[in-house]
This record gives C-alpha cells, sequence and structure tokens, in this order.
C-alpha cells in the first residue's frame, strides 16, 4: 500500500461547519428571542443578499460566466409570484418554487442567445436581454405599465403580520443556507471540476473531453432557478414592487457583484465576507443609499486593484484556512518503515477555492 489517501477535510474546515452549523441554528431559533425584531428585519434583506452573492459567484468565479443581467431573474420571481397569486389564485408560499422553476424555463431561450457570445460580449449580452424584459414589462398592459403593484390581503390568504414577518425570514434564510450549500456541492461534484477547467482553459477542457456547454448551462438554470426563488421571497418581504425595482441592475446585480468582489470571486467563503462588509457600512449609513452604493463600489475599486482576490485572498496570504470541505488534498506518504520525517507532506491537488 502507498499509504496515501485523498483528503478534503482539514481541521480548520471542520471547525468551520461546525461554526456555520452553529450559526445557522442560532438564526433559525431568532424570530423566538429576537422579540422586537432589532436584528430581523435588517437581517432578511442581508441573507437574500447572500443568496444572490452565492450564485452570481458560482456563475463568475467558477463557471466563467460574468453576467450583469442577472436581475432579469430577480424581476421574472417578482412578476411571477405577483401574477400566479393575484391572478392565478396561488397561495404566495407555494408560488415560491413555481416562480424559481419559471425564471429557469425562460433562462434557456436566454442561454441560446448568451452563451454564443464570449467575454464582455456576454456580460453585455446578458444585461441587454434584462433590459429587453424590464421594457416589455414596463409596456405590458397585463402589468400595468410597470407601475406600483402590490400583493393584497386576499392573496395573502389571512396570514397574521407576524406569520408573514417570520416565515419570509425563515425563506430568506434558507435561501441564503441553500444557496452557500449549492455552492459547496457543486464544487464537490464533477460537475464543479468540469466548470473550473473550462474557466481556467476552455481548449484545454475540451481537448480532454470536459462538456463544457452542459455544464454551463446546468449551472445557469440551477442559478435562475434560486435567483428567481429570491426574487419571489424579496417580494414577500416588500409586498409592494415596480418594472424598475424588480429589475434594476444596480441593487440585484451591481451591488452584488461589488459585494463578491470585496470579499473574493472564486471562494465559497467570499461572498459571505462581502455581504457582512455591506452590513457593516449599511448598519453606519442608515437611509443614506447613494452614499452606501458610493462607498461599497469605492470599496469594490480599490480591492480589485491592490488585492484581487478580495478580503479571503488577503486572508489566505496571512494563513492558508479553507471553511468548506471542497479543496482535495494528497496526504500521507509510503507505507515504510522509514522515519516519520521521511513522510511525504500533505499537498494540494486541486484548489477549490
Amino acid at each position: 500500500m502507498s499509504g496515501y489517501r485523498i483528503s478534503r477535510r482539514t481541521p480548520e474546515s471542520t471547525v468551520g461547519l461546525i461554526g456555520f452549523g452553529a450559526l445557522v441554528v442560532v438564526l433559525a431559533t431568532l424570530p423566538w428571542w429576537d422579540s422586537d425584531g432589532s436584528l430581523q428585519t435588517p437581517l432578511v434583506a442581508i441573507l437574500y443578499y447572500l443568496a444572490l452573492a452565492q450564485m452570481w459567484n458560482l456563475l463568475a468565479g467558477f463557471a466563467g460566466l460574468v453576467s450583469i443581467g442577472q436581475q432579469m431573474f430577480v424581476g421574472i420571481g417578482v412578476y411571477g409570484l405577483l401574477q400566479m397569486a393575484e391572478v392565478g389564485g396561488v397561495d404566495p408560499y407555494v408560488a415560491i418554487p413555481l416562480a424559481g422553476l419559471l425564471a429557469a424555463a425562460l433562462s434557456i431561450p436566454v442561454a441560446a442567445f448568451a452563451f454564443r457570445l464570449r467575454g464582455g460580449y456576454f456580460a453585455i449580452g446578458t444585461w441587454v436581454v434584462a433590459e429587453v424584459m424590464r421594457l416589455l414589462t414596463t409596456e405590458s398592459n397585463d402589468f400595468r405599465g410597470g407601475d406600483v403593484r402590490a400583493l393584497t390581503r386576499e392573496s395573502l390568504g389571512g396570514y397574521s403580520l407576524e406569520t408573514r414577518t417570520n416565515s419570509v425570514y425563515w425563506l430568506a434564510l434558507a435561501l441564503a443556507v441553500g444557496g452557500t450549500a449549492i455552492v459547496v456541492l457543486v464544487l464537490r461534484s464533477r460537475l464543479g471540476l468540469a466548470l473550473r477547467a473550462a474557466r481556467d482553459n476552455e481548449g484545454g477542457a475540451r481537448s480532454l473531453g470536459v462538456s463544457i456547454g452542459r455544464a454551463q448551462l446546468i449551472t445557469w438554470v440551477v442559478v435562475a432557478f434560486w435567483t428567481g426563488c429570491t426574487g419571489a421571497v424579496i417580494l414577500l418581504h416588500t409586498t409592494s414592487t415596480t418594472a424598475g425595482s424588480a429589475f434594476s441592475v444596480t441593487r440585484w446585480t451591481a451591488l452584488v457583484i461589488f459585494m463578491v468582489v470585496i470579499g473574493g470571486v472564486g471562494s465559497t467563503t467570499g461572498p459571505i465576507i462581502g455581504v457582512l462588509v455591506y452590513w457593516i457600512i449599511d448598519e453606519q449609513l442608515g437611509d443614506a443609499d447613494a452614499w452606501r452604493f458610493i462607498i461599497l463600489g469605492g470599496i469594490a475599486a480599490v480591492m480589485a486593484t491592490v488585492a484581487p482576490k478580495g478580503v479571503y485572498g488577503l486572508l489566505q496570504q496571512w494563513r492558508p484556512l479553507q471553511f468548506f470541505p471542497v479543496r482535495r488534498r494528497l496526504a500521507g506518504g509510503p507505507s515504510t518503515n522509514a522515519p516519520p520525517q521521511a513522510a511525504e507532506p500533505e499537498a494540494v491537488v486541486e484548489d477549490g477555492q
């Protein structure tokens, strides 16, 4: 026996998983001990921003698909739930996954167009498609010309305010935790290997038989579904919307990109760090929307210049840490009678982050 083994787990990842699980438990019980809602209310926005950030990072950081049109899936989720609840009479909570499925279905014809583009053309192409969807919504009589639309008391099914508040919080938490779990599971799978191979060297990946188009399409559809579900929860949180806000490139794509760039593109932990930075800035600035965006954008610009791998990359330079078990490592050494110092050191086989 050679004595070598492939391992993903490290002491840091074990501690990270335990800490992440404990934090999820604490957050899940928040409605029961945060009686005045001082934490619960602002946390909803932080949690759905984390879900959006993880999905954009999965596309751009791991699949190499830099999209600036993710607001289209948020808008589809918003208006999909509105139509199903207000016109179709579907329970709004049941309509959440249905809105996600609608976004996933519509993402396929979008992919047929956008996947023909490369690099900056892909990014601009996705933004153009999102703007087309916004304009179609604005000009549609069915959507009242994009004017303010809201969920009525009838469509909310008679749920009490407390029930709606708590359920929206738990849904946002599920989206954030689920989005993080999706990224980790993808990176641990053959799909994740294919995505990173295509991102790093598309020609080389094709020569090795990697089905790049299939891997990217699966990822694109999964991201569209999760982003659409997030858009539906955003509507339940705000209860009203306009076409301009539902398809806002500033709120649902640019702000998310800033968070990921600050935290670290192409890492599972980076979006979490970026969202925490946003939360701190948001708490300090209150209702100063313009200054919040300016400061966050300025930090992102500085990080992109001096630390392209973000805060997580800086932490890695100080001490290599792996908070989620996605990185394959070659550990151990030959099983011989050689003294312990002759054993082979642990080596990284593949860096998932």
